[in-house]
């Protein structure tokens, strides 16, 4: 059995063996309040506040330099905040630090791995660090190992593929049985085949653990997660379950496609006070985002009509994360 066999097969089976749960308390998972984080003049954090609640599987947005790498290295307690605060469990990740450590499963953006090692050996090796018993080791990383597609892979780390790495980084996460799963960039090394089988870890997490998703593919944090938080120049500018942050900043959203040239039509409906934004689709169709839905659909097919165009498709769509994330960090949302 291929290694891309064997983790489809395990993502749903042993997710109870290699994770704690949510037992022990009420409070949030993460609870962060006014946190800074400074390097000299810049600030990458600036009065951040967030809190992810037990058993979600939270996603983190934000574009280049927002500052999530910054926030997950804070709460690995890899870095120190400025001002502010931040708890892991109820635990203040800069004064408990083993107690966090001892809950938390972390997967950097780039892991490093000993390259001379095979799997076996670098999840015992993790698991040694955590202080995981023996016994217990026995018994979950071949779950791990089954989980990440490389049961069968016999080869040393140095000879992986990028993607074989990715899935080893989350096994790894996972050796402690963490509470919370910080995976910072997860699947942006992946094959689609990869990240299929890494996102159906993820949601199979759900429940168990909670976990938290720090990516730019906005696509893989709709696909699997309940709940975002969007970061633009160091502050949350919106935190809520998906369907309530599409409803609260969506706009409507038109695909139009017409005969003949369109430069006088494209220049007209910039000019509509109720568009959003314009946009050209894959299959060379316009895409529009409308604020006033009734007002557009009764103006654009005058004005198709007015320049003589042939009317091929006018149809609406539903709004996607991408179109509130583009809105929320360009202000328009604000």
């Amino acid at each position: 059995m291929s290694p891309a066999t064997t983790a489809r097969t395990a993502v749903a089976e042993p997710m109870t063996d290699v994770v704690r749960g949510n037992a022990g308390g009420t409070e949030p998972a993460v609870e962060i309040r006014g946190l800074v984080k400074r390097y000299g003049s810049k600030n990458a954090l600036d009065q951040l506040d967030l809190v992810v609640e037990q058993g979600s599987v939270f996603g983190f947005l934000g574009p280049n330099g927002a500052g999530k790498t910054t926030t997950l290295r804070i709460l690995t307690g890899l870095a120190r905040p400025t001002s502010g605060s931040a708890r892991v469990f109820g635990h203040d990740v800069e004064r408990a630090t083993n107690e966090v450590r001892q809950l938390v499963g972390y997967l950097p953006d780039v892991p490093g791995f000993y390259g001379w090692m095979h799997a076996e050996e670098f999840l015992r090796f993790a698991g040694s660090l955590f202080g995981v018993a023996r016994r217990e080791l026995d018994e979950r990383i071949p779950l791990l190992l089954d989980l990440a597609g490389l049961t069968d892979v016999r080869t040393p780390i140095a000879g992986y593929s990028r993607g074989m790495k990715q899935r080893l980084g989350v096994a790894q996460a996972l050796v402690n049985a963490p509470r919370l799963l910080m995976l910072d960039e997860p699947t942006s090394a992946l094959d689609p085949i990869g990240r299929k089988e890494v996102l159906g870890m993820i949601a199979g997490l759900r429940g168990r653990t909670t976990v938290f998703f720090s990516t730019h593919i906005l696509s893989d944090v709709e696909r699997v997660c309940d709940t975002v938080a969007i970061l633009d120049a160091g502050r949350v500018v919106a935190q809520a379950p998906i369907p309530e942050l599409k409803a609260r900043y969506s706009t409507h959203r038109l695909r139009l496609e017409v005969d003949g040239s369109r430069v006088e039509l494209e220049t007209a409906l910039r000019a509509a006070p109720w568009l959003t934004s314009l946009g050209v689709a894959e299959d060379g169709s316009l895409e529009l985002s409308v604020g006033d839905l009734p007002r557009a659909q009764r103006d654009v097919p005058a004005l198709v009509a007015r320049f003589g165009l042939g009317l091929r498709r006018f149809e609406g769509g539903e709004v996607s994360l991408e179109d509130v994330f583009v809105q929320l960090v360009t202000g328009g949302g604000r």
